[in-house]
């Protein structure tokens, strides 16, 4: 009978997606996470390494799918404010992204994070493209092109990033409206890139 490495692959890194969003690198341990996914724990350092590069590792994953399933589309078919709906609904799908972001930025705060410079050439791929909107008139010139990518991202994911922030803020009765609050980011997206 062979093994299947990469069936056994994706059973781990599922359980780190899991544990490290609801505990967090530090909070968790190999031994929890081969337990979880039905190995022992050599099989995920052999794999993977330690549990450090387990983290990046499962990061870099989940950044890869959702570039793939929120691909930024050129803003001349799609409105800019539209992606950031788009963007709140993944995070809403897939909560997890961004509680292991919040992770991430404990762990990493004033360092330079795993795979920096290609996370770097993505984000810039967003950044150009608004740009492109500053250049040909779409989009406000008042502010820098690299702060709106971020107010925007920011629009689509503290939801998920601070429930416990919206839980205070904003009306207890809305707390399931997902449609309301989907509105108001692509609103509030709208009112950030006036001209």
């Amino acid at each position: 009978m062979s093994w299947d490495t990469e069936g056994t692959k994706q059973k781990i890194l599922d359980a780190a997606v899991g544990e490290f969003a609801r505990q967090g690198p530090d909070g968790t341990t190999i031994d929890k996470i081969a337990k979880i996914a039905g190995v022992n724990k050599e099989r995920v350092y052999n794999y993977f390494g330690p549990k450090k590069e387990l983290f990046a590792v499962v990061l870099s994953n989940e950044l890869i799918k959702v570039a793939k399933a929120v691909p930024l589309k050129s803003f001349e078919e799609e409105d800019i404010a539209e992606y950031a709906g788009r963007a709140y609904d993944y995070h809403r799908a897939h909560p997890e992204l961004s509680r292991l972001l919040l992770w991430e930025g404990l762990i990493y705060s004033s360092q330079e994070v795993p795979n920096e410079s290609s996370r770097r050439e993505n984000y810039n791929y967003k950044i150009q493209a608004i740009k492109k909107e500053q250049e040909e008139g779409r989009a406000t010139n008042e502010i820098e092109a690299s702060y709106l990518a971020f107010l925007i991202l920011a629009l689509a994911n503290s939801w998920f990033m601070l429930p416990q922030v919206a839980r205070m803020l904003t009306p207890v009765e809305d707390a399931d409206n997902h449609e309301k609050r989907r509105a108001i980011i692509i609103e509030s997206a709208k009112r950030l890139l006036v001209k």
